[in-house]
């Protein structure tokens, strides 16, 4: 989450993340509506736009972390639609495009919508991917739409409900991940419910990448805790 528990420490846990090993990155926009966001990305979003953060502001830090770190992973934002209409679509590409910004996850962003058309045509020939999230619930002609707009990775999403740890993986993941992969050749990406290195290597022996949000996020206050955790998170996935 960026700005959380300020720009430094938010800056460190960056650090820590990459040198952790992930392989991407996705970072937070604090928002005061996620609705797709559990209690504890909700909360540390509260605290980072305390901070002053918004969209600008984590295009900015990204921009410094890319800038700084000639190794850094690609970075993905994962955002709202409505921060981005309100500063701008040709605004938040082309500042997104400067930092060094690969691409956009964006929950409520539909697939087949004109305002959709509207974000690709700016971002797109910018070099900008837009993520889409695909849901258990997913009807087949929803999964081939979504298939067909999406950039670099597909997103699943594991389970109905918001983001969070949870004590096991959803019944049916795997059998949804074949679904999904019948509407794409994309790397297919799980999220969504994964907070531990033994959860996190079971996604990977089903899916192409694991996103973990919340257990990252709540030790992003202590970097060398964080930087140690994704190691074994890395671990795992590299294992499985």
């Amino acid at each position: 989450m960026a700005g959380y528990p300020d720009r430094a420490g938010s800056l460190a846990a960056l650090d820590a993340v990459a040198s952790g090993g992930a392989g991407v990155i996705e970072l937070g926009v604090p928002y005061g509506d996620a609705v797709a966001d559990g209690p504890v990305i909700v909360e540390a979003g509260k605290a980072a736009l305390a901070n002053g953060f918004g969209l600008a502001e984590t295009i900015a830090l990204a921009g410094e972390f890319i800038g700084t770190h000639a190794d850094a992973p690609p970075v993905a934002l994962m955002t709202y639609l409505n921060p981005m209409m309100r500063l701008g679509f040709p605004r938040v590409a082309a500042l997104a495009a400067e930092a060094g910004v690969s691409g956009f996850i964006v929950p409520d962003l539909p697939p087949d919508s004109p305002m959709t058309d509207r974000w690709l045509a700016e971002s797109e020939p910018l070099g900008i991917d837009t993520v889409f999230l695909a849901a258990p619930t997913s009807t087949p002609e929803r999964l081939a739409a979504l298939g067909a707009r999406s950039r670099g990775f597909l997103y699943v999403v594991s389970s109905l409900g918001v983001t969070g740890e949870r004590d096991e993986l959803a019944a049916g993941l795997a059998g949804l991940v074949e679904r999904v992969r019948e509407h794409t050749t994309l790397p297919v990406v799980v999220g969504f419910g994964v907070g531990t290195p033994e959860q996190a290597a079971e996604v990977a022996k089903i899916a192409d990448g694991v996103v973990v949000g919340s257990a990252i996020v709540r030790r992003q206050g202590e970097p060398v805790v964080l930087g140690a955790f994704v190691r074994e998170l890395v671990a795992g996935v590299r294992g499985a």
